[in-house]
């Protein structure tokens, strides 16, 4: 594939324990060259997971994504001639997995890279391509445009359609490995429930079993009560958890970590 998803972000209040969150529960691994004092990055082989602190005037949740391209100036090019709207920016040094941030048409902003990129270094050297048993398997972003998005990814990053049933609101491209799910984003869709802006959604995790990672979660959430996953309670928290369970088919079980993330779970 010319592209593939390698990098999801948080930001976060305390990114350290959410680090052990994803280490405990889905067998992630620390990069020996995270960025400690500044951020945590975990991978499960594959896909790094990016968990920053939360700086004045940024909001902490789901952030972005980030995709390795194998040239980045034809991704330039494609935009300048097709999305003229789109700009993108060159990130220092200390953003090691971002050479360049831009956005879609939406302004949905996400990460391009390249391997030999002078401004990017690699802070997930452990991923070896080889997913863990539980792994990333699929990104979820709300948009106001999600036809018109999966598009723009598809005509950009060449990421390929997956499948998709007539009656699904929901656009999926895939690299072969990551799915991303671009959904349409109605704020009558909140009813109920606090209203959640335009961006990403939740991230979707592959583990071997169901009813077996149910029982590692009680069991860490019992050992370490601050590891436990945020619940969705009340009348809200649970219109938010329908709401969950309907927009996105891919998960058989739905759950937050510990920071609030919505996290879509599904079975090999």
């Amino acid at each position: 594939m010319f592209s593939k998803i390698n990098h999801v972000a948080i930001v976060s209040y305390d990114y350290a324990q959410l680090a052990q969150f994803y280490e405990a529960v889905f067998g992630m691994r620390t990069s020996a060259k995270t960025r400690v004092g500044s951020a945590v990055t975990v991978g499960d082989g594959y896909v790094g997971l990016n968990i920053n602190p939360r700086r004045a005037g940024r909001a902490a949740g789901l952030d972005h994504f980030g995709i390795e391209v194998e040239d980045v100036e034809t991704v330039f090019d494609r935009m300048r001639t097709s999305y003229p709207s789109v700009k993108w920016l060159q990130r220092p040094s200390n953003r090691p997995f971002a050479g360049i941030t831009t956005h879609d048409p939406d302004g949905n902003v996400f990460d391009i890279s390249q391997k030999d990129m002078k401004n990017r270094t690699s802070v997930y050297v452990e991923n070896d391509g080889k997913a863990n048993p539980r792994h990333i398997d699929h990104v979820a972003m709300r948009t106001l445009r999600p036809a018109e998005m999966a598009d723009f990814f598809r005509n950009v990053f060449e990421l390929a359609p997956a499948n998709k049933k007539p009656d699904d609101r929901n656009h999926y491209l895939t690299d072969g490995h990551v799915t991303l799910v671009i959904m349409p984003w109605d704020i009558t869709d909140y009813e109920g429930t606090g209203i959640i802006t335009p961006g990403m959604d939740h991230i979707g995790f592959k583990v071997e079993n169901i009813d077996a990672f149910k029982q590692d979660v009680e069991r860490i959430a019992a050992d370490n009560p601050r590891l436990a996953p945020a619940p969705m309670t009340g009348a809200e928290g649970k219109a938010l958890e329908r709401l969950f369970r309907r927009s996105c088919p891919l998960g058989q079980h739905q759950m937050a970590d510990c920071d609030g993330i919505l996290i879509d779970i599904v079975a090999d």
